[in-house]
């Protein structure tokens, strides 16, 4: 078998700046391309904005989800193609088809270019525009966790049937990720709590499932020591309104912290205006203690993790948790919740919390902030923990092991 081999690398919705998907194949990408291999990245919008030469593809889409033009009325000439048509129509409907329809796009791509890849790697799109690109490519997923979870955490925080009634229309192409995942010879996934959510709600068998840590983007993320620490301040990096994120139950324990010690917290990002977490603050009147940062470049993001004494990771579910590693590669200590492999990620070498707990979540954080040993034991284990085991070098070199196997069994077929 070659060494060199050619990488097809399809994503779907891969923004570098928000969720572990743009994360993953951006850093991916660079490192197969540094290991010596070629990698295309087939992708929508937004910009994945891929280094070290990686060829990008962007796939002519309707972009329906672009902040500048959210949901804008498609032209009739866009609505011609059958593909455009039925997302249009669905989005209309309160659905989310990107998925399906992407994976046609896919598709309609690649069936031209039959010699041109040894492997067609898709993350986590498994559409069934995947099952058509298998009979032409040795084909693998990987699956960052069942979207199922987070479709029942969203059903969870809501009461309404109607705010139901629309999360479940939101998530119907779970059905198709399901049926195609099932029909793969091989799917990566991030962590061994991660492939058995996957195993349980997707009904798969564990056989043909290979877990691949995550990588740490370590040129970003590092400690910077000549930076002056608050005793006070801790940092989460989420400020999303998703439910599955936890923000709504770390600004409660913020709450329960304001009547013990002084306490100030940083969030990188900015809530939803008129959202969830910006009334939840108005309510519990601790907006005189928060920090929104905004969006941030690399540079103060780091800065921003090293004026802090703690990082918190309050989610109630991740599939991997590059929030933990993120952290730790800064050397700042982290509490982190057991949701999902978060507990995973952090080993020994974090406080770990139940979740949905601000009661709980407020004591680690006093307790730890008035532990400096403590804190810096952890922010030195949590610093070697992630160069030992989640580099994206490491990540990429297994990545191409499980290529090789899958590109091996295919030719036999």
């Amino acid at each position: 078998m070659k060494d060199k081999l050619n990488i097809g690398l399809i994503s779907y919705r891969s923004n570098p700046y928000c969720g572990g998907q743009g994360v993953y194949i951006r850093n991916l990408s660079r490192e197969l391309s540094n290991l010596g291999h070629n990698v295309e990245v087939i992708a929508g919008p937004p910009d994945p904005l891929l280094n070290n030469g990686v060829k990008l593809t962007m796939l002519e889409c309707l972009d329906l989800y672009n902040p500048e033009a959210l949901f804008r009325t498609p032209s009739i000439k866009e609505l011609m193609d059958p593909i455009n048509l039925y997302e249009w129509l669905s989005v209309s409907t309160m659905g989310y088809p990107e998925p399906f329809t992407f994976g046609l796009r896919a598709y309609r791509y690649l069936r031209k270019r039959k010699d041109k890849f040894d492997i067609i790697h898709d993350n986590q799109c498994l559409s069934y525009g995947m099952l058509a690109i298998k009979k032409h490519f040795p084909t693998i997923a990987t699956i960052h966790h069942p979207i199922s979870i987070d479709r029942q955490i969203a059903l969870d925080s809501v009461r309404s049937w109607w705010k139901k009634l629309k999360h479940r229309r939101w998530y119907s192409f779970i059905g198709m990720q399901k049926k195609v995942s099932r029909k793969l010879d091989k799917i990566i996934t991030v962590s061994e709590s991660s492939k058995n959510d996957i195993c349980n709600d997707f009904q798969t068998g564990s056989d043909n499932f290979e877990v691949v840590p995550n990588g740490i983007d370590t040129d970003i993320f590092y400690p910077k020591n000549d930076i002056e620490k608050d005793p006070d301040r801790i940092i989460v990096t989420n400020s999303a309104d998703t439910a599955l994120k936890g923000l709504y139950y770390l600004l409660k324990a913020l709450k329960i912290i304001e009547q013990k010690r002084k306490i100030k917290l940083t969030v990188i990002g900015t809530p939803k205006k008129n959202g969830g977490i910006e009334k939840l603050v108005k309510e519990l009147n601790i907006g005189h203690l928060i920090d929104f940062t905004g969006r941030i470049d690399d540079e103060r993001f780091v800065n921003e993790y090293a004026k802090a004494s703690i990082a918190v990771v309050p989610s109630v579910y991740e599939g991997f948790g590059l929030p933990v590693g993120e952290a730790m590669a800064c050397g700042i200590p982290v509490i982190t919740t057991d949701g999902g492999a978060l507990a995973e990620v952090a080993g020994d070498a974090a406080v770990v919390v139940p979740t949905k707990s601000p009661e709980k979540l407020s004591e680690a954080i006093i307790k730890l902030l008035d532990d400096k040993e403590e804190m810096e034991r952890l922010g030195k284990a949590g610093y070697e923990r992630v160069m030992e085991n989640f580099t994206w070098k490491k990540a990429a070199e297994r990545t191409v092991e499980v290529y090789r196997k899958v590109i091996d069994d295919y030719s036999r077929l």
